[in-house]
């Protein structure tokens, strides 16, 4: 049969849920594959994966074959899941739509051969019987087949890496009509099955195998050195044959066979062989060999009991719309096998429509055993691919995978907690590596999603992009010797003095004085001095007003509240607030009347600049609570309401006691709200070793890592990261030059971590730039227009007319 249309010879009888029933009397159980995404994967990792699929299918019952079959496609990336609404989201979605990426679609099928003998004849074209079609029905031992998988999907789904999901019978057809109408998309065509090369439409197909265990040259194992990332101090892995998955850019599918076979039976027949082959080992080396590896199998079948014969095919059918690229990429797939010690077979006419035509699940029993090589389930396992594409979330920060620079979403907010308990961050990277840049990317992404901003920035690195969002932002800068506006002891009105208030005011108080552990006892005198406070002073409510209400009464206020002194010293507390207060050397901090916090009640991004106050470890400090109060009393009070706290450009400030507890306290009160709270800093080695960093990285559970020249030791050890995660973050490459500019970051989302992209278009970059003379220029087209969308379109217009 020279010419199929599968219109007329359909494979598929019947589909019941996931199983099919073939027109040949097969059985096939057929399932989706999920896999991990690539460079995830340690070397234990893969021996692990390599277990795990050992002990699913070593009971299954004898006669059963099992195909995987691993789908790869040049496809346009369809940018449907990017937002596309405002001006970085537009031009986001326009520079990635349509990229071409390789689409990877991995499925397993299990099949119960109509006869269990699997002795199939040289050549099978499955499709000269198909008029007839064999209507098996769904009888006990089809039901005992199904029962016997169920287990086995059951034990891989019970791991943590892989799943398997039943595929829908929809899915099932598309799978076979694309199969058999050789991709073509938008219409149906026939296989002409006899020229030089298979020719399905607009498609040439080819096919390289792997069918006898001479092909074998050396030992096979779970994963091999990868070489494009590993270096002098570390080595980095991958799958013993991922050369052959992702890493071959074409269209290809990647299918493996394997035959159960009952292990007395191959026994016998692997004795047999051994007495023919020693009789004529005499006779060329080749025997030798031969006789080696059959003996090598044999030891393994009579030593070790948890061995389990199979006879397994490997072919790779690859297929282009230029007949003369077929060769090229069938070089490239000779040289992948080359490198494995693998010498494939590189089939014609005939035996190349066999294996096309078979390597359909629902005729994937008839290989002959000229088509199969004899081992071990171990060895075999040896060569399935466990790694997939980068995987988007459903939704989530747009970052790159680091095969296509493809966009990836994150979900790095985890609402569900299914990878992470708190979703606090912290982003480690040297001067001059762009981690500005990459918290730009991420808060600029979180505010456009809803989810309201408070950035503590001592750089001045978010206005520009605030810009954007006129009406929407407030920047309150610090200016020496002037106050933020912001008078914690305001009470618009009595109803404004709730328990929790009265709370916050305590809390400001006594870390104001120094009391950073204070007692039950102490919490509640300060509570009692300032509800007299409250009830005495109706109007004008001030620090210096509070101060000037305990002096005046000083000397009875003890007896006045029956509080110990132990409690409450009123000497303590008029010694230390008197340097806020009056002529204090800090009074201008709080001589402000009217609270202005109200200004930041209705806003989305605000952002505090105190980059004139870095260095002054008091100023800062109360910086630090003026601003925390005013959080508590605006952001903070609708808790269904998603909301980001940053400290930028903090690391100097952290050696300051104080200033570390202070934020601290953003971490334990974080719990209680719908938000997050994230850190900057060049090395985690900036963070004293002392319980309260370490309570703040084990509340950081997402970590942002740049290149770093000086290693990441510390960031190891600090952070407990696995040895692979030292490895990932050893192979951080960045490309700053070329048409695809990009950083690489690695980024651990509880215990899931990867090296991501990070390439935008011109405008999103235009608008996340810090400093240098191109941010200056797009700060003066601002100045002149004040609109920075205007000013960013027409920064890069000057650029592409000066190129």
């Amino acid at each position: 049969m020279n010419r199929i249309n599968l219109n007329s010879h359909h494979p598929i009888l019947d589909i019941q849920n996931h199983v099919v029933f073939a027109n040949n009397g097969n059985v096939v159980l057929c399932y989706k594959v999920a896999l991990p995404e690539i460079h995830s994967l340690s070397e234990q990792d893969f021996e692990e994966l390599h277990s795990m699929w050992f002990q699913a299918f070593k009971t299954l019952p004898t006669g059963t074959v099992i195909q995987k079959q691993d789908s790869y496609q040049k496809v346009g990336y369809d940018a449907h899941q990017l937002p596309n609404n405002t001006f970085l989201e537009k031009a986001t979605y326009e520079y990635f739509k349509g990229r071409e990426y390789l689409s990877h679609q991995s499925y397993l099928f299990f099949v119960l051969p109509l006869d269990k003998t699997l002795n199939a004849a040289k050549y099978v074209n499955p499709f000269r019987k198909a008029e007839k079609g064999f209507h098996r029905k769904l009888d006990v031992q089809v039901a005992e087949f199904i029962t016997a998988v169920d287990d086995a999907v059951s034990f891989i789904n019970n791991g943590q890496r892989v799943s398997l999901s039943p595929m829908p019978s929809d899915d099932i057809l598309t799978h076979t009509n694309n199969y058999y109408n050789g991709f073509n998309q938008d219409f149906d065509t026939d296989m002409l099955l006899e020229n030089k090369y298979i020719e399905i439409g607009n498609h040439f197909f080819d096919v390289i195998a792997v069918t006898n265990e001479n092909c074998f040259g050396g030992w096979v194992q779970s994963s091999k050195t990868n070489e494009k990332f590993t270096s002098d101090d570390f080595t980095f892995h991958q799958g013993f044959i991922d050369g052959l998955g992702l890493e071959l850019n074409e269209n290809h599918i990647v299918n493996q066979v394997l035959y159960l076979d009952n292990k007395h039976k191959w026994r016998k027949l692997l004795d047999k062989k051994v007495e023919e082959l020693s009789k004529s080992s005499n006779f060329g080396s080749q025997n030798k060999v031969v006789l080696k590896k059959v003996q090598h199998i044999l030891d393994q079948i009579n030593t070790d009991d948890s061995s389990r014969i199979i006879r397994g095919h490997l072919n790779i059918i690859f297929w282009h719309s230029e007949a003369e690229h077929l060769k090229r990429i069938g070089s490239q797939i000779k040289a992948g096998f080359k490198e494995l010690d693998i010498m494939p077979y590189h089939p014609n006419g005939e035996e190349r429509k066999h294996y096309f035509l078979n390597s359909h699940p629902c005729h994937a029993t008839n290989f002959s055993n000229e088509d199969l090589y004899v081992t071990d389930l171990k060895h075999a396992l040896c060569l399935y691919i466990n790694n997939t594409n980068y995987a988007s979330d459903a939704t989530g920060i747009i970052f790159n995978d680091r095969q296509y620079n493809i966009p990836v979403l994150k979900d790095v907010w985890d609402e569900d907690k299914h990878r992470i308990k708190a979703r606090n961050f912290a982003i480690f990277a040297p001067t001059g590596e762009g981690k500005s840049f990459l918290a730009n990317n991420i808060l600029r992404q979180y505010f456009e999603q809803g989810v309201r901003l408070v950035l503590i920035d001592l750089g001045g690195s978010y206005a520009k992009f605030a810009k954007l969002y006129p009406g929407q932002h407030v920047i309150l800068r610090y200016e020496q010797g002037k106050n933020l506006g912001i008078n914690p002891f305001y009470m618009a009105a009595d109803s404004d003095l709730t328990p929790e208030r009265l709370e916050d005011l305590a809390v400001f108080l006594l870390e104001l004085l120094a009391q950073h552990h204070a007692t039950k006892s102490q919490e509640v005198a300060i509570k009692k001095v300032l509800l007299w406070y409250y009830k005495t002073i109706r109007q004008d409510h001030s620090l210096a007003s509070l101060y000037q209400f305990v002096d005046d009464r000083k000397d009875t206020l003890i007896q006045d509240l029956q509080i110990k002194e132990a409690h409450f010293s009123t000497y303590d507390f008029l010694h230390i607030l008197s340097e806020y207060v009056q002529d204090g050397p800090y009074s201008f901090l709080f001589n402000t009347g009217a609270d202005q916090t109200y200004t930041i009640e209705d806003k989305s991004l605000i952002i505090f600049e105190l980059d004139e106050v870095r260095d002054n470890k008091e100023i800062l400090s109360v910086m630090l609570k003026l601003i925390k109060s005013a959080i508590q009393r605006t952001i903070w009070r609708n808790r269904s309401e998603r909301g980001i706290i940053l400290f930028d450009e903090f690391a100097k400030q952290l050696k300051f006691p104080n200033v570390l507890e202070s934020v601290e306290f953003y971490y334990q009160a974080i719990r209680k709200q719908n938000g997050a709270i994230g850190i900057i800093l060049q090395s985690i080695n900036q963070l004293p070793e002392n319980s309260t960093s370490a309570s703040i990285l084990e509340n950081s559970q997402v970590i942002y890592s740049l290149r770093n020249e000086k290693g990441y030791d510390a960031l190891q050890k600090r952070l407990n990261l696995s040895s692979h995660d030292l490895n990932q973050l050893k192979s951080i490459r960045n490309n700053l030059s070329g048409e695809r500019k990009y950083t690489e970051i690695f980024i651990k989302i509880g215990k899931e971590s990867n090296v991501f992209r990070l390439e935008v278009p011109p405008e999103v970059y235009a608008a996340y730039l810090t400093d240098g003379t191109e941010s200056t220029e797009i700060m003066d087209r601002y100045e002149e227009t004040l609109d920075m969308e205007k000013a960013i379109k027409a920064f890069i217009h000057f650029k592409k007319e000066t190129l």
